[in-house]
């Protein structure tokens, strides 16, 4: 039996009004900022909730590094039609592309623009 369920992501970064946006566009929801810090991403339509909160100081992983480790990255299904698609709108909304070049592959590796890493999955 588990001791607790998981409630909510959070992601730091300097502005969690703009990487909340970024999101929304994304995943969809709508940004609530409690004016002090923390933005919810709310009603993305399931999952587990995303959250976003200021770090000033926030330094972005280098995906793929050791000395930089990701820490962790967001893995976000579309559909295997939509790639090139949802690909244009993810940098269109300030994503840059990590690791993108092998098409074949069932995934592509971009950073959020706060630098963390994400994945656009094909399922």
């Amino acid at each position: 039996m588990p001791l607790a369920k998981l409630g909510v992501v959070v992601l730091d970064c300097p502005d969690p009004l703009a990487l909340a946006t970024f999101y929304a566009a994304v995943i969809g929801g709508t940004p609530k900022d409690d004016g002090e810090g923390w933005v919810d991403l709310e009603g993305q339509g399931g999952g587990t909730p995303l959250a976003f909160q200021a770090a000033p100081d926030h330094v972005p992983p280098q995906w793929p590094s050791a000395a930089h480790s990701q820490q962790f990255h967001l893995d976000l299904d579309v559909a295997q039609a939509e790639m090139d698609a949802v690909e244009k709108e993810v940098l269109a909304l300030g994503a840059t592309v990590l690791d993108a070049a092998d098409r074949a592959r069932s995934f592509r590796v971009y950073a959020d623009p706060a630098g963390h890493p994400f994945c656009l999955c094909a399922c």
